[in-house]
């Protein structure tokens, strides 16, 4: 098997994850394995990366950013 043929699976360094019921409703933010709070906004996302020394150039890059439960436009549960 090739290298191009083998799955691969990136481990970004920040994982979002799916929203959860609340007023108002967020996400809960983990780097490096680690929670370490909640998100209402991309803009939160952004602000804890960049705490953690982490400079975000492109919030669609799955190398950098997981987005589980939705993408970074999700900030509302599904019913």
């Amino acid at each position: 098997m090739t290298e191009s043929a083998s799955l691969y699976m990136t481990h970004p360094r920040i994982m979002v994850l799916g929203v959860q019921p609340g007023t108002p409703p967020f996400r809960i933010v983990e780097i490096d394995g680690e929670v370490i709070g909640e998100a209402r906004a991309i803009t939160d996302v952004l602000l804890a990366a960049a705490a953690f020394g982490i400079t975000v150039h492109d919030l669609d890059d799955p190398d950098v950013v997981r987005w589980v439960g939705g993408d970074k436009y999700t900030w509302t549960p599904h019913r």
